[in-house]
C-alpha cells in the first residue's frame, strides 16, 4: 500500500460493514493495516496528531489497542503502540499522487 494515502475503503470481516475513510485517517488506517499485529508507534510513523486520529477511527467502530511500552534514555518514561484489532479488508486504497491526477 502506498505511504501517502489519501482515501480508503475498507470492509470489515467481522460485520460485512463497508466503510470509507479519508484524509489522515486514512493514512493512520493504512499504517495500522500495514503494521497487522506488530502495531505502530508515532515515533516510527511521524504525523501531528496520532492519537485523534486512532480516536476518530474508533468512533467509526474500528477496535485499535494501545499498548505503553516503557522506553530509557534522557527522558525516559513510555509511549504508546497501536495495535489494529477489527479484522479488514482493502477494496480501494487511493494515493495522493493518483488523486492529483485524476483532479
Amino acid at each position: 500500500m502506498p505511504n501517502d494515502v489519501v482515501e480508503l475503503l475498507v470492509q470489515r470481516l467481522d460485520t460485512g460493514e463497508i466503510l470509507r475513510v479519508k484524509g489522515r485517517e486514512a493514512w493512520t488506517l493504512s499504517c495500522l493495516l500495514e503494521t497487522g499485529h506488530g502495531g505502530v508507534i508515532p515515533l516510527e510513523r511521524p504525523a501531528p496528531r496520532w492519537s485523534a486520529y486512532v480516536h476518530s477511527l474508533r468512533k467509526r467502530g474500528l477496535v485499535i489497542d494501545t499498548i505503553d511500552e516503557p522506553h530509557a534514555g534522557p527522558y525516559s518514561g513510555t509511549h504508546g503502540r497501536y495495535i489494529l484489532r477489527t479484522p479488514l479488508r482493502v477494496l480501494k486504497a487511493v494515493s495522493a499522487q493518483e488523486k492529483r491526477r485524476a483532479a
